[in-house]
Parts: structure tokens; sequence; C-alpha cells
């Protein structure tokens, strides 16, 4: 599955690109090969590999690199070490960091389950349109690979390892800390020993020595969130963006821009699928389950059509919370702990923006997903399809430097 996945990846970045870019007059190599992957947050761990971080207290103007967590820079600095140029470094961390989370998902899920449900869950993550990101210069890769061996370790009651593994975790990204409330309130409900709770506790270490190291360096042990000013000047549930995303899907993105019903078209269509999914739910015994089938993937494929990316960030965000929720007492508890706790730092941030990179990061969705695909590999085989043409469709743009999340 990373075999594959990673070869569309590479084939649309390499191969496609540079033939559409040659016949767009698109510049996609301003910097060298790896330009296409890499854009938005790769120039930020760029610059803090060579010339460090920095602060400051003028957030309205400036974005500053503290905001960035630093074992991935690190890592990158150390290869550069050896003489491999800071890009080529920081592909190579990603790329295997994500493969190898991969394999621990698989043997962890195979040994709590089956090898069935494991497949599909490797499967889900690898062709996961935003897995994109556990291949270009970002710490996807690298932070999945510690926060699910921390989470295997501790449901292992591999106390030592998950302490570990946490604290590498809270060392790439802020989201690492989730797994503290995580470790602590399983050990308490599952009545695991005190070195289980002295585990959730190692977890913050690598957030403390890195404030350690902002105290030292800048004089304020919590520049790392302040910095975060420079993106976002409030928190909390963003409904308003939400509602409005939710209404480019309802009445249409030009309605919603325009204020005003200036495309009835796209009311009708919507109207017609609505209505078509519930007559196919109606009559779904008569008509037979194959044409259901192929009926509702053709559905939601003209209404992607209709309501582009919208419809993607909505349909993975809250419908990844829906089914973790279906499924909390099916995965491991330290797990779906994890994804609410994960889920509530992501959908509380202030902005719509980058939530549905931030959900993708949430391993146990995976473990809920492989659950729910062994029973319907029918269903299955067209999701990973679909995900497999939004990924190349990623791809294409990302090589282009456009916002993707």
């Amino acid at each position: 599955m990373w075999l594959i996945s990673r070869f569309i990846i590479f084939f649309v970045m390499f191969a496609v690109m540079p033939i559409a870019a040659k016949t767009l007059h698109i510049n996609i190599h301003q910097y060298g090969w790896w330009d296409v992957l890499f854009a938005w947050d790769s120039a930020w761990y760029y610059q803090i590999v060579t010339r460090g971080y920095n602060y400051g207290l003028d957030f309205t103007k400036t974005q500053y690199s503290v905001a960035f967590f630093p074992l991935y820079p690190l890592l990158i600095w150390a290869l550069t070490q050896i003489k491999i140029p800071v890009v080529v470094a920081g592909l190579l961390i990603n790329n295997l960091a994500f493969f190898a989370a991969l394999i621990v998902l698989y043997a962890w899920v195979e040994e709590r389950y089956d090898q069935n449900i494991a497949r599909w869950a490797t499967a889900t993550m690898a062709w996961c349109p935003y897995s994109i990101y556990g291949t270009v210069m970002y710490t996807e890769g690298l932070f999945f690979f510690f926060s699910i061996s921390a989470l295997r370790a501790f449901e292992r009651k591999q106390y030592a390892w998950a302490g570990f593994w946490g604290a590498l975790s809270t060392a790439t990204r802020i989201t690492g800390i989730t797994l503290i409330p995580a470790f602590f309130l399983s050990a308490w409900k599952q009545k695991r020993p005190i070195t289980a709770y002295i585990a959730s506790f190692t977890v913050a270490g690598g957030v403390l020595l890195y404030s350690l190291y902002c105290l030292i360096k800048f004089g304020d042990a919590l520049a790392f969130l302040n910095a975060q000013k420079g993106w976002r000047t409030s928190a909390g549930f963003a409904w308003q963006g939400w509602w409005h995303m939710l209404m480019q899907i309802v009445i249409g993105g030009k309605n919603v821009a325009l204020t005003d019903i200036k495309d009835p078209w796209y009311l009708l269509q919507f109207a017609i699928i609505i209505i078509s999914s519930c007559l196919l739910l109606r009559f779904r015994q008569k008509i037979g389950d194959t044409k259901v089938r192929y009926s509702f993937f053709l559905l939601w494929f003209l209404l992607w059509l209709m309501a582009g990316d919208s419809l993607i960030k909505i349909v993975l965000i809250f419908g990844g919370l829906y089914l973790l929720w279906c499924y909390r007492s099916s995965i491991p508890l330290v797990s779906a702990i994890y994804g609410f706790f994960s889920y509530g730092i992501a959908l509380n941030t202030g902005l719509t923006a980058s939530v549905e990179r931030y959900v993708y990061a949430i391993a146990p969705l995976f473990i809920a997903s492989g659950l729910l695909f062994s029973k319907y590999p029918r269903w299955a085989y067209a999701v990973m399809a679909f995900g497999g043409l939004i990924l190349a469709l990623f791809c294409v743009r990302f090589a282009q430097n456009f916002w993707l999340a």
C-alpha cells in the first residue's frame, strides 16, 4: 500500500507535472528537482535547519519559526552533517517514517484483531488524499510513527517505551500532548500500575525540553504557543467557517459568495441528488445491492464535482469523528481517548484551515476504518479508488504551491 500509493505521488510529481508545466508554461522547478515536494511549512523547516529559530512579539505583522517543534528539523540537521542536502534529508525522514508508521499500525491491528482488518487500516491510511503529507517535506510521517508506537506500547503495557515514543511525539508536534490524558485516563479506568501513570507524565518530556530551550534562548518558556498568534488571533470552534462551508455544499459556492440565489441550477442539481439518494434507500431491496452501490458512488462523485473541497473536508473531519464515536468501544481504550482529545484540539484552533490535516494525523481513525471496511469491502474499494483520484489531484496542486491544508 505504501509503495503503490507513493508511486502515484511520484509519477504525478515527476512525470505528469513536468509535461503539464511545459505545456502551460508553469515553472515548477524554481529551486531544484525537489521543488514539487517542497511548499508552505517545508520552507519553515528549511529556515530552522539553515538559520535557526527566530522569535519576537510583533505577532500582527510577523510569523515566527519558533511555532514549529524541533525534532524534525533537528533530525534533518543531523543528516546534513554527513553531507546530505537539507531537502533530501527532510524527504527521506518523512517518507521512511511514514513507511515505518504503516508497518507499526499493521502489526498492532493484526495482533489485536486479524490480518484483514490490518490490511484495510493501513490501506486507508496510505490512500487517504492527505497522505501526500507523508511524502512531502512535512512532519506527518514522523508524528504518525511516534504516536502509533506510543499508543501500541501503552496497550501492550510496555510503559517505558510508551513514555519514550510519547516524548518524541510531543517534541515533533504540539498535538502529541493528547497522549498524556489518553495514558492517564486509560491507566485509571483499567486500574493499571503506577508505571502507567509515570509513562503519561513522561510524554510531556518533549514539550518541556522545548519549553526550556525557548526560556533560555528567548526568555519566554511559552514562545511556541505565543508565536501561534501570527497564524491565528483567536481560539475555539470556528462555527461560522464550518457553517459557511456547509452552505457551499448545500446551496453552492457562487450563491454563498453573492449572498443571493444567482445560480438556481446548483439548487436543482443538489435536490436531484438528495431525492435520488432517498429513493435508492427506499427501494434498495428491489434494485439490488450492486446497483445501489454503484448508484450511490455515482451520486457522490457528482456531488463532489459540484461542491469540491468543502465536501471532502466536511466528510473527512465530521465523518471521521462520527466513525470514531461508533467504534469507540471496539478500538483500544487508550486510542479512543487519544482520538477524542486530538479532535478537541483540531476543532478548537479558531480556524477551519489545516484542520483536515490535523485530523488525518489521528491514527485511531484508521483502526476504526479497518473495522468498518473489513465488513463492507466492496464499498471500501470504491472509497480507495476515489481517494487515489483525489490524491493525484492534490499532487498537481501541491506541485504548483497551491494551498491544500
